[in-house]
């Protein structure tokens, strides 16, 4: 299984359920990315996509406590039914937000992470994976500009423990 996310110099990913800063450059990264895969996503960061559907183009698996369906989305209910329906795929990406990141990180083996250089404020976070001994930097991408702002695609894998 693997994550996709846009953190901020303090690995920050978000602030009153949205993105601060955004680069367009990115979503059309995330996009790419994540075309004909199956995502794995919280209702709340859902509720944040345009008109609040399931992204097209996509399986969309919905981690929620509500029990109401969800139109083009399968609606789970437990970390271990989101693992049950995403089992069938290929391709899977955990794309948040906060709670969803960290109830799936140890499944995680791969996370395609957009440094962007700067520090709006946050109230959510990814876990700084600089800073854990079992994830390693496997591509760094070269820096990028948008507006000013600086930022990378990179691509962190899972070490094994020995």
């Amino acid at each position: 299984m693997q994550a996709i996310v846009a953190v901020y110099s303090d690995w920050g990913i978000g602030c009153g359920g949205g993105q601060p800063l955004v680069i367009s450059e990115d979503r059309r990264h995330f996009r790419d990315v994540t075309q004909g895969a199956a995502v794995i996503v919280g209702r709340k960061t859902l509720a944040d996509f345009p008109g609040g559907l399931p992204l097209p183009g996509r399986e969309n698996i919905v981690l929620t406590s509500d029990r109401a369906e969800i139109s083009g989305a399968t609606s789970v209910h437990s970390v271990q039914q989101a693992i049950s329906a995403a089992a069938k795929f290929e391709n899977v990406f955990v794309i948040g937000g906060e709670s969803v990141y960290n109830a799936l990180f140890p499944h995680l083996i791969r996370i395609y992470v957009t440094k962007i250089e700067a520090k709006p404020h946050s109230d959510v976070f990814f876990a700084n994976l600089d800073a854990l001994s079992n994830w390693k930097l496997a591509e760094a991408g070269e820096e990028r500009e948008s507006g000013g702002i600086k930022y990378s695609f990179m691509v962190y894998e899972r070490v094994e423990e020995i």
